[in-house]
């Protein structure tokens, strides 16, 4: 009789609670909270029908109630912090919320309470007796302490809303305040006289269902719930994480008690076994970026109207930017990167010469394309400003009519986003990103954010770009103040040395001594002179004449014969001619080669070509020296005063790069450490050759 009486009770609680699950699928309008309270009431509903079936049929596994209790408790706690949101700023006359540190203890807690089920509850048939009534000392402690949290957040929940607003709330606290006062008394009674008493057991189903309506009643009075309370993304994530984790461990702790249900004398063994593994695959998957970014993800597209929280995502976008041991080049990837889950990316900024370069990755390795300003693309990305999904090109590429990818682009392995970087309506640059965690819909609200966000970065980028420039200045300013001193000083030692060995003649007599001086006098001033003229060759006026390579390159060639490794020259197509300054050309071309020269070893080679190359002339440095490496190139070859020689200035390879420009052509550079480099050098040709190719 008293298990038919048990069972019609809990039967009584999960019918109630079951109606009250309903009704939240068919009515409620406030999807946040109401998905949470329609978790619980089915928990809830599972939680009594396993319990009226155990004092009924004996038919639900014995430790699946201790889990189902203690998974009903830790639903009715997240619901309450859910709607309490110790993370949400609080006004100043509200009253101060004390539970925002306690939220971590609980969570932790209820972690203690399903682990303790799980794996230190081996002998299930002891720790319950009829009518589903558990008879561990340890269980009526726990139930204690669940309870115990439970009138603690509904007391605070009650305390820290207005009085204006208490009239909304006050039927769902005596709702779920029912349910934990009563369940205190239970396990206290329980602790006190070490066994549950049975009449006390048996009405817990009919005094649940007695809530039931308190709930109801409180969820119809205020379909949307509270205004102005908004639970915090941060804390639904970190919740369903562990909600998830905890169906997790009860599915695998069921399947790990059929295990050794069955496995006769392997059974304990193998229930070991499988939950290790279990536990083990469970922590890879918290861990794992792409589990994390698909839940992000989920929780945005299914719980909240707007896929952001605008004001933690502007907070970190500006925090990356400002922050971080990275370059900024790479700080601003990595902040774009964040706001849709991708992992890579990489950044073209636009040059002093219009074209645009890569100046930087993040996570990825690329290798350095340069775009013309002219370029088609480049004009797209200017006029549109669109974000472009070239997943969504692929399929439909009229959705970007006049969108003209450059070929480049599909070397990028798993290239997803171009996110344009305008400022002041120009195309400073753009950003490509490859796929990203998770699978993400390109919407207007991202394609704005993206938006936004690219020119927020492009404001930082100018800013980097135009300090650096600065910064060069400032140093060839202080570099051609120096010179200026060092010039005079070294104007005056030659006029003091040049007077010296004017008197020197006078000492016929001694001509050891004479000798000695004069050749020590000569070679100092003629050091001196080199020195001289190469500080003063920036003053120097330039003089454009049209001139001939090839005849160049052999003169270069005849004055670098007698250096070790002899460079080699191949010119393939003669009678190329160029429009340039001959003493600055002839300087760039014979820096490089000499640069050749001193990273090989003597027992190497260097080659000189010359060819020709659509409209252009192409001049080859070759050679298999030392070579270098590709972030050496990235950030230091090209800038100045940088420099692998221990008395080098670091000017040779900026000026070559530089005058290059200023004639139209183009510097470029190949080169693996332990395998040498090729420099490439591309010149315009002249008008003059070109017509007489025409009439040719």
């Amino acid at each position: 009789m008293w298990a038919t009486i048990t069972a019609a009770s809990y039967v009584t609680a999960a019918v109630a609670y079951l109606f009250l699950f309903v009704l939240l699928l068919t009515n409620w309008r406030g999807r946040l909270y109401g998905s949470l309270l329609a978790i619980v009431c089915i928990v809830s509903a599972f939680w009594a029908v396993a319990i009226a079936s155990q004092s009924y049929w004996s038919f639900s596994p014995t430790f699946l109630i201790e889990i189902l209790e203690i998974l009903r408790n830790a639903g009715w706690s997240i619901f309450l912090i859910a709607l309490l949101n110790p993370f949400q700023q609080r006004k100043e006359n509200s009253i101060p919320l004390k539970i925002r540190p306690a939220v971590a203890a609980i969570a932790v807690l209820y972690l203690i309470f399903f682990i303790l089920a799980i794996f230190f509850n081996g002998n299930y048939d002891d720790e319950f007796t009829s009518h589903g009534q558990p008879a561990s000392y340890s269980t009526f402690f726990t139930g204690v302490i669940m309870a115990v949290i439970g009138m603690v957040l509904v007391e605070q929940y009650y305390r820290n809303m207005s009085s204006e607003q208490r009239w909304r709330i006050k039927l769902i606290c005596l709702g779920i305040g029912g349910i934990f006062v009563y369940d205190f008394y239970l396990f206290s009674d329980a602790l006190l006289f070490r066994k549950i008493n049975s009449d006390i057991w048996i009405a817990r189903g009919w005094v649940d269902a007695l809530t039931v309506p308190l709930i109801a009643l409180a969820v119809a009075r205020n379909p949307k719930w509270f205004i102005g309370i908004c639970i915090s993304r941060h804390i639904l994530f970190y919740t369903s994480a562990l909600l998830s984790a905890v169906i997790y461990l009860l599915v695998m702790a069921a399947v790990g008690y059929y295990l050794r249900l069955s496995g006769g004398a392997w059974g304990g063994i193998l229930q070991l076994t499988f939950l290790f593994g279990a536990v083990l695959l469970l922590i890879i998957l918290l861990f794992s970026d792409v589990t994390r970014a698909w839940l992000k993800v989920f929780i945005s597209k299914h719980f909240y109207s707007s896929n952001y929280d605008y004001r933690e995502e502007w907070l970190r976008f500006t925090r990356t930017l400002s922050e971080g041991e990275l370059e900024l080049t790479a700080r601003a990837i990595k902040a774009l990167a964040q706001l849709v889950e991708s992992p890579a990316g990489g950044l073209w900024f636009r040059q002093e010469n219009g074209r645009y370069q890569l100046i930087g990755c993040w996570n990825i390795f690329l290798k350095n394309k340069t775009i013309e300003a002219d370029n088609e693309f480049c004009k797209f990305l200017e006029e549109k400003a669109w974000v472009i999904d070239l997943q969504e090109f692929c399929s439909d590429p009229r959705k970007y009519s006049s969108l003209v990818l450059p070929n480049w682009l599909s070397d990028i392995p798993r290239a997803r986003l171009i996110v344009p970087l305008i400022l002041h309506r120009e195309l400073l640059g753009f950003i490509v990103l490859v796929e990203p965690r998770s699978t993400i819909n390109l919407n207007w609200e991202v394609r704005d954010l993206l938006r936004v966000a690219g020119t927020q970065a492009s404001s930082y980028l100018a800013q980097y770009e135009a300090a650096n420039a600065l910064s060069i200045a400032r140093q060839f300013e202080s570099f051609n103040r120096m010179s200026t001193f060092v010039v005079h000083d070294i104007k005056n030692l030659i006029f003091q040395l040049s007077l010296l060995l004017s008197n020197a003649e006078k000492h016929k007599n001694n001509p050891e001594f004479q000798k000695d001086m004069i050749e020590t006098v000569s070679f100092s001033v003629s050091k001196m002179k080199r020195l001289l003229e190469k500080l003063s060759t920036g003053n120097q006026s330039e003089k454009l004449e049209i001139l001939s390579l090839d005849q160049l390159l052999q003169q270069i060639m005849e004055r670098k014969s007698f250096h070790i490794p002899k460079p080699a020259l191949e010119i393939t197509h003669s009678n190329l001619m160029v429009m340039a300054d001959y003493s600055r050309l002839e300087r760039v071309i014979s820096h490089l080669i000499q640069n050749a020269i001193e990273a090989t070893p003597k027992n190497g080679q260097v080659w000189v070509r010359l060819l020709k190359k659509d409209s252009s002339a192409l001049i080859e440095i070759e050679d298999n020296g030392h070579g270098m490496s590709e972030q050496f190139i990235q950030k230091k070859l090209f800038k100045p005063f940088e420099s692998t020689k221990t008395a080098g200035m670091g000017i040779g390879v900026f000026e070559s790069k530089e005058y290059i420009n200023e004639l139209g052509g183009q510097l470029d550079v190949i080169s693996q450490e332990s395998a040498g480099t090729t420099f490439s050098i591309y010149l315009p040709l002249s008008k003059n050759y070109q017509e007489n190719k025409v009439v040719s």
